[in-house]
Order: structure tokens, then sequence, then C-alpha cells
């Protein structure tokens, strides 16, 4: 091969290993979510929340749409939650077990129980 040749082909490998570095994602896997029959706790370490945090907007057909870094619902997502039960404010109550399942009894697009006290987007915050 000439040398005129052999610097084309020099040339072309490095375009093509400057535009395939170019387009890398950084990627970081922060694991599967929990399997919680109630919805999880939208902070870390996003332990499962008990039954009544969530409010009935986070259910579609009774399987939580999600919070925290799993969340990919609607964009300006806000949803009601009791803070009564989130565990940063002392609760202590029952939590579900793993692998427990919810209650077909208590449908979770239907809590005629729930009284929310706060709304949050899917990330944590509070919205005021």
């Amino acid at each position: 091969m000439n040398l005129p040749k052999l610097m084309v082909a020099a040339s072309a490998a490095v375009v093509c290993l400057a535009v395939s570095v170019s387009q890398a994602q950084v990627e970081v896997n922060i694991g599967p979510a929990p399997d919680c029959p109630y919805g999880y706790f939208e902070y870390p370490p996003y332990a499962c929340a008990p039954y009544g945090y969530y409010g009935p907007e986070w259910f579609v057909g009774g399987v939580f749409v999600g919070g925290g870094p799993w969340f990919h619902g609607p964009a300006n997502f806000r949803g009601h939650v009791d803070a009564h039960f989130d565990s940063r404010n002392g609760y202590k109550g029952p939590m579900p077990a793993r692998g427990e399942r919810m209650d077909p009894a208590r449908p979770l697009d239907r809590m005629n129980e729930f009284h929310g006290s706060e709304m949050h987007d899917g990330h944590g915050r509070v919205v005021k």
C-alpha cells in the first residue's frame, strides 16, 4: 500500500473512532425498582411505602406508576401523599414484607381512607 492510501485509511479510522466516542453516553445503573405492593418512598434508599402513603393518582389500574429515579410519567406530574406515613416523620407502623402482594379488597385507585397532607412531584420534592 502506498503512503497516500495509508494516510486516507488512517484518517478514516480516526474519524470513525471520534464519531463513535462523541456519541457515547454515560449510564448509571441504580438497579431495579423495588418490588413493593403499595409503591416506595421517592427518596433514597427507596424503601417500600405502607398502604395509604400514596394517593390514587399514583396508580393506574392498581399498578404503581412510580416515584424516584424509576418514574417516567408525564411531565409536571403532581400527586398527593400522606406524610404521616413517612418514616422521616417518625412513622414506625406496618410496612409491606418482601414479596407481599396488594390486598384486592383495598383497591389502590379508589382509597376512600386516603388523607393526603402534601403534594409531591415524581422525584420526592414537595410541591406548593
